[in-house]
């Protein structure tokens, strides 16, 4: 079966599972390419991360999830909360017919998520300008689970874990990295949801924080005042504008190219050429 199909055949006796629009499936088969034995474990982690984001709209306040209405926005923050509960029970129970390596490494993970979570609502209360609190929120946030799920194959398989562990932190990172630009690049209908909807709900992401640098003290006092506004578009357009004219794109699509490197270099001698595609994907693509 495929890791989705155990997935779904989890929750099949849960109404509103049927609602959840999932996404691309990127750490279940970071998994199966690594361990192919591994569908259980591709299927558990994905109702992790599943799980995270019905909590992480509840937080956000989010209508929308991949251009649909979100759980919360549908049967409300109750409902939405106790599924993310449920999927995450069911997560762990599976968990525990792993290996108490594996089961460690994923759940340890789920532990970074939880408090990356809470950083990212902690950094959006005020404008943070602070590159290494951002980056190690993210990747705790994002990169922890990606990390730990190419472990946890590599356990599987016999292979060093140490070796795809650092192969996942980088694409996590750098996946996160190229979120925060198309946040600003990408329209509406692309994202599913509205652009430059980060800076809006507080969040100084890696472009926002460069271009901070970059700005002279009046542009600086201009961004402070649109910052957790309402943008319109002429304001959209200013600061994309700005961020093209000082580079700040270019820059942060370097940084996430430089990570990928890194990453297909840690599991080079191990000859998977679909972790190299995997990898080049994550910075070529519009979300």
């Amino acid at each position: 079966m495929h890791f989705y199909d155990i997935l779904d055949e989890m929750f099949k006796d849960f109404e509103e599972y049927k609602d959840i629009h999932k996404g691309k499936g990127v750490r279940g088969t970071l998994i199966t390419t690594i361990s192919p034995k591994s569908n259980k474990l591709a299927a558990v982690v994905e109702a992790v991360h599943l799980a995270s984001l019905l909590h992480d709209d509840v937080i956000d306040e989010a209508t929308l999830r991949r251009g649909a209405p979100s759980i919360n926005a549908k049967y409300g923050d109750f409902t939405a909360v106790m599924l993310g509960d449920i999927i995450y029970s069911r997560a762990f129970f599976e968990l525990t017919s792993f290996n108490e390596k594996v089961a460690k490494t994923i759940s340890n993970a789920v532990y970074l998520l939880s408090q990356g979570e809470l950083d990212d609502v902690k950094l959006s209360c005020e404008m943070n300008l602070d590159k290494e609190k951002y980056m190690q929120m993210i990747y705790k946030k994002t990169a922890s689970l990606i990390e730990a799920s190419c472990k946890a194959a590599a356990l599987e398989e016999g292979f060093d874990e140490n070796d795809f562990g650092l192969y996942g932190k980088n694409i996590g990172i750098a996946f996160q990295i190229i979120d925060d630009l198309l946040d600003i690049t990408q329209d509406e209908k692309t994202l599913g949801k509205p652009s430059m909807l980060d800076f809006k709900e507080g969040k100084m992401t890696l472009p926002y924080i460069y271009l901070y640098e970059e700005l002279d003290e009046l542009e600086r006092e201009k961004l402070k005042s649109l910052y957790k506004k309402d943008l319109n578009e002429t304001e959209k357009e200013w600061i994309k504008n700005k961020m093209n004219e000082l580079g700040i794109v270019e820059k942060c699509y370097n940084e996430a190219k430089e990570l990928v490197k890194n990453a297909k270099k840690a599991i080079q001698k191990y000859n998977i050429p679909k972790l190299e595609i995997i990898a080049d994907k994550v910075v070529d693509r519009k979300f």
